[in-house]
């Protein structure tokens, strides 16, 4: 007896950790319909103190496995270091799946800034990338950019954040916007997916008069866009809706690729049960290197 054919989730999610999951919560805001999975690549954390091949090669033995696991229909990099370093490689070695990248949303913030002066907080490697100098030029040459690459900020958020007391939260946002604040910012961009876990309390340190901006409304859009075209194009070749494989985890599922302490997959489950989500639990992601 012939096997039926069946299709793999709708949106597989890749960041070094759990920074991206709230743009893979705001794409099922949009399309509570579409089936998700997310896997944080703990293993190669912090992405942004690597060098340009470590995080391009990183990256693609995670998509690779995620390919193999689960067939997705489209690939979302909730990541802005990966996308600015290695997007265009990562499209040109899997050329069958849409990927749809995640970058700083300086175009958004030079629209929103009324004094033309901006904070850029991100990681080492995407301040310093020369893809953002040209975000910069293409989408605000009227403005003044100050960057801040917070790698201290990031691994708080990663590993203590979600245990961590309102007073400590507010303790960790506090240089970066004072930072800004000292020169005079009145937008503040989040450039790294994992500082949209502390947004409120970046606008809170910050108080009135100070926007924060982040990409989640941009890639989940063109996330849907993508995956809209996709499917329109499988429907004029006369190509049947599919049902789902029956072997694919929960819908919206969180994998690390590393549990590296006895109490990280306690921290983990916590952080997925305050999101609603389920825990897949730990993956092993073979090397490209």
């Amino acid at each position: 007896m012939e096997e039926q054919a069946s299709r793999g989730v709708d949106f597989a999610f890749l960041d070094s950790g759990t920074g991206g999951i709230p743009y893979m919560v705001e794409l099922k805001r949009k399309m509570p319909a579409a089936r998700c999975v997310y896997v944080g690549d703990t293993a190669h954390f912090p992405y942004g103190e690597k060098t340009a091949d470590e995080v391009t090669e990183s990256a693609s033995a995670s998509l690779a496995e995620i390919v193999r696991r689960w067939s997705p229909e489209t690939l979302v990099i909730a990541c802005n270091t990966i996308s600015v370093t290695s997007l265009a490689e990562l499209r040109s070695r899997f050329p069958d799946i849409p990927i749809v990248g995640t970058v700083p949303a300086i175009r958004l913030a030079a629209r929103r800034s009324i004094n033309k002066r901006i904070g850029l907080l991100a990681t080492n490697a995407t301040v310093r990338h020369p893809y953002c100098e040209n975000l910069i030029r293409k989408f605000a040459s009227d403005c003044a950019i100050f960057k801040r690459g917070d790698p201290d900020l990031i691994s708080f958020i990663e590993h203590s954040l979600f245990t961590a007391s309102e007073a400590e939260k507010l303790a960790a946002v506090r240089p970066a916007v004072s930072y800004f604040l000292e020169e005079g910012c009145d937008t503040i961009i989040l450039g790294c997916t994992h500082f949209t876990h502390v947004a409120s309390y970046i606008a809170a340190e910050a108080g009135e008069g100070m926007q924060v901006v982040d990409s989640r409304d941009g890639v989940s859009k063109q996330a849907l866009k993508v995956w809209e075209e996709k499917e329109a194009a499988a429907q004029q070749d006369g190509r049947p809706a599919l049902p789902y494989r029956t072997d694919l985890p929960d819908d919206k599922s969180f994998f690390v690729t590393q549990l590296r302490t006895p109490e990280d997959e306690e921290e983990y489950r916590d952080l997925c049960a305050s999101f609603s989500i389920p825990w897949g639990g730990e993956i092993q992601i073979g090397t490209a290197r």
